[in-house]
């Protein structure tokens, strides 16, 4: 139940909101809508205060991490709706510009004081508080003596409300750049290799793009040795171009490998476990279970472990006994994991490629549940240990997976889904010429 003073809040911010409203009609005249737009900005920026101190607070005792997060930043994606990159502002804002608490529990200031009086204030927003941040934490920044760099802050928190937060980044980047007089020591080694390679998805979702750049030379001569052997004409009429062929070859290369080379595990095949599990236990669909290395397994691990791994049972007797080791067996099968890849299109509730992922009973298996389409759901790692651990559920509805989310972050635990994949639409092939249809009715 909400306390008072915070039903009394609610009430308040209704009255204001129907106040402000009443204030804004059309035929308002124009010089009280200017004042309504100050206000409302006036507004938010309280809002955002009382928003960022309470994150700090929430932060620091540690209760998004008690719910099952590892990260704050999706903690507040999910209880607001917000986007992550705004969480992510928010938590930053949180960090910077709100008085700390000692490990004795004295009271610390910010540690962007100035910023902090200013945001305060209510003189300057969260995105220029972040900007403020974010400039300070710089290369160029950290070189600056303490006392230069307080000063440099203070100057910025005073310039904050004068300034977009556009304008306020690029004059606060040349304030320290000027600061900076020095800049970085001066580095006489050779620069060091890069060897990267980049992959990006196509937005449409099919096909996308390879960027590299290896300095190593032995690298670059494996790679390019490969790809000239396999991208040779096949025949004297193969008029593919020559990047077409290369790119076909690393395709040709990279399938190889895969059926006939010892490939690290990945997302699709799960750890190789060796599970001990008492008799009556496994009579009891495994109640508990021990790892050969990690140790005993709590229930909750156990349940995450029997969704979708690769197990080796060990079956003991009433003393310890082993009485039956089977063969290591997927609690999934792999034609099954993939009709629900191709179902989920990767994690059900993220969207993390299927590679990233793994395969959640809805009905727990120890519960009698099926290892069927219909009883499974596709999830990554983070939400699978949320939908275990976090209080989230998760059902099949017309045979998607959605989601219900705990009543601390919607009280009504209304369903979230992903939304629907997006119809496939074929191209009409094109119209032959005449004389094309004449060589093939040839």
């Amino acid at each position: 139940m909400p306390s008072a003073p915070l039903v009394a809040a609610h009430r308040l911010l209704q009255e204001a909101t129907v106040e402000l409203t009443m204030a804004s009609t059309p035929g308002t005249d124009a010089d009280e809508l200017l004042s309504v737009l100050t206000m409302c900005e006036a507004a938010v920026r309280v809002l955002e205060r009382v928003s960022v101190a309470a994150i700090a607070d929430l932060q620091r005792r540690g209760m998004f991490a008690e719910r099952g997060y590892r990260s704050a930043v999706t903690a507040l994606a999910d209880l607001l709706g917000w986007e992550r990159s705004e969480a992510r502002r928010r938590l930053a804002v949180a960090e910077q510009a709100v008085e700390r608490t000692g490990l004795d529990g004295a009271r610390l200031p910010a540690r962007l004081s100035a910023t902090a009086a200013v945001f305060a204030a209510g003189m300057c927003s969260a995105r220029h508080v972040e900007i403020v941040a974010r400039v300070l934490d710089g290369p160029a920044a950290r070189r600056l003596p303490p006392d230069v760099w307080a000063a440099a802050e203070a100057q910025l928190a005073a310039k904050a409300g004068d300034y977009s937060a556009a304008d306020l980044h690029a004059w606060a980047t040349a304030l320290v750049e000027t600061l900076d007089q020095d800049g970085p020591e001066p580095d006489d080694r050779p620069p060091v290799p890069v060897n990267e390679l980049l992959l990006t998805r196509n937005p449409d979702g099919a096909g996308g793009r390879l960027k590299a750049r290896i300095d190593d030379p032995t690298m670059y001569d494996a790679i390019v040795t490969v790809l000239d052997a396999h991208a040779r004409p096949a025949t004297a009429d193969d008029d593919r171009p020559d990047a077409q062929r290369k790119a076909e070859a690393l395709a040709d290369v990279c399938a190889f490998v895969l059926d006939h080379g010892d490939v690290p595990a990945r997302g699709g095949e799960r750890p190789h476990l060796t599970v001990a599990v008492r008799l009556e236990d496994l009579e009891n669909r495994a109640r508990a279970a021990c790892l050969d290395l990690g140790g005993p397994l709590s229930p909750e691990q156990l349940r995450l472990l029997c969704c979708d791994a690769r197990v080796v049972p060990v079956v003991l007797g009433g003393a310890g006994q082993p009485l039956d080791v089977g063969r290591a067996r997927r609690v999934i099968p792999d034609g099954l994991r993939r009709a629900i890849a191709a179902r989920d299109r990767g994690c059900a509730r993220c969207g993390r490629p299927p590679s990233w992922c793994e395969i959640h009973h809805v009905v727990p298996w120890e519960s009698g549940g099926p290892t069927s389409i219909d009883n499974c759901a596709m999830l990554c790692r983070a939400c699978h240990r949320l939908v275990h651990h976090g209080g989230w559920d998760v059902r099949l509805r017309d045979g998607l997976p959605e989601f219900r989310p705990p009543r601390w972050i919607d009280r009504g635990r209304r369903p979230r889904s992903r939304p629907p994949r997006a119809p496939i639409r074929f191209r009409a092939p094109a119209t032959r010429s005449p004389s094309a249809r004449m060589f093939a009715d040839a």
